[in-house]
């Protein structure tokens, strides 16, 4: 049996989000970031660096592990923002693309992480809102996050 609940926080209208500006919205559930995962991403990128492909030169490389490259840990964005929340009168959204990111820890492979989602900013568009988030993405058992990022989108209704 297959669980189909749906555990993501729903918002009924996006013209409502404009008055949740400065408020943390959403926690996503966590992600597996894998090997494969990782390589998959090199192959993707053409990004082949030791510390993130090389299992055996990384284990004695300074993080111990292979990790993860810091723009696939970006790149998760979209599926930790999906899997935590949604605006249910929006029919498409768009990425507008991003103010700030910082990578300030590693992500070994077999980690999982989740994402924070907090609302900086609310901007009404001709159709719908610009938004801007802040995205925190902590790595289970850290102290400190691995990325924080401004990411900017459009969502139409």
């Amino acid at each position: 049996m297959t669980d189909t609940t749906d555990t993501r926080v729903h918002f009924p209208h996006l013209t409502a989000m404009q008055a949740l500006v400065g408020q943390q919205l959403a926690t996503s559930p966590w992600v597996l970031v894998d090997q494969q995962r990782i390589n998959l991403f090199a192959e993707a990128t053409g990004d082949h660096q030791w510390i993130h492909v090389d299992v055996e030169r990384a284990k004695a490389g300074p993080y111990g592990a292979p990790i993860a490259h810091g723009f696939l840990t970006l790149s998760l964005l979209p599926e930790l923002t999906a899997t935590a929340m949604v605006i249910d009168d929006v029919k498409m959204s768009i990425n507008y693309g991003l103010n700030r990111v910082r990578f300030t820890g590693p992500v070994p492979a077999g980690s999982r992480v989740r994402a924070v989602i907090t609302l900086k900013e609310y901007t009404p568009i001709d159709g719908g809102a610009q938004m801007t988030t802040e995205v925190t993405i902590e790595r289970e058992g850290a102290t400190k996050p691995v990325c924080v990022a401004e990411a900017v989108s459009r969502r139409f209704t």
